[in-house]
């Protein structure tokens, strides 16, 4: 290959690895992610420049027998370590997965764009920013009730009908998941703390409303943990 244009294709290599960083980081920022266009851009080229780098040192004359798989498999395995880090606990939810899913597939865009593999970036491209930004949408209407959340009901007195308490649960959009009941003789307050299935646009005031027709209720709160 002539000077110049070993040169220019290692250019559109980094560019194209650049462009595929900056558009899976876009889209993770704009949902206000940690993982963001820098971070992915910075995996994108990095990775897309190791890749050159592996297939340079099995094509160099002198190293023959150079395998260009090696630096590939040591950045599938480092990346490992980079997209748990985006994956974090919060109370009774796990975030993250979808970031650390996005590292990944920054890492392996920027390794294909290192081998030149234009086609198969543009497609894997299309089809990741598609699945992340139209298949969001559909998760929310299939499964609106993502969140764990853990739901504490406090009694005063005695004689409450759990199943009527579950039914309104329910008929507010919380998915109830299990629960514990704990009762007080000597201050006459029964405690029922539900963990339960929680959409985004959950309203706190119906779910009020409703239950104040099962007892009298003390005390009532929603919370991550």
């Amino acid at each position: 290959m002539p000077f110049d244009n070993q040169y220019l294709d290692i250019i559109l290599k980094l560019c194209a690895s650049f462009l595929c960083g900056l558009l899976l980081g876009f889209e993770r920022k704009s949902r206000q992610h940690a993982v963001g266009l820098r971070t992915l851009i910075l995996i994108s080229v990095s990775t897309c420049l190791l890749c050159i780098l592996s297939i340079h040192i099995a094509g160099n004359l002198d190293n023959a027998r150079g395998d260009p798989g090696r630096i590939a498999a040591a950045v599938v395995t480092g990346i490992g370590f980079l997209g748990t880090g985006a994956i974090l606990r919060q109370g009774l939810n796990v975030r993250g997965l979808t970031s650390a899913a996005v590292i990944w597939t920054a890492a392996a865009l920027g390794l294909a764009c290192g081998a030149g593999l234009f086609f198969v970036v543009g497609i894997t491209l299309l089809i990741c920013l598609t699945t992340l930004l139209l298949f969001e949408k559909i998760e929310w209407r299939l499964f609106p009730a993502e969140k764990t959340k853990k739901l504490t009901i406090v009694y005063s007195g005695f004689g409450i009908d759990i199943a009527d308490i579950q039914t309104k649960i329910a008929n507010t959009g919380l998915l109830q998941r299990d629960f514990n009941m704990s009762e007080s003789i000597e201050k006459e307050r029964i405690e029922l703390i539900f963990s339960v299935k929680a959409p985004g646009a959950f309203n706190l005031e119906l779910l009020t409303k409703e239950l104040m027709e099962t007892g009298k209720i003390a005390k009532i709160s929603i919370s991550d943990d």
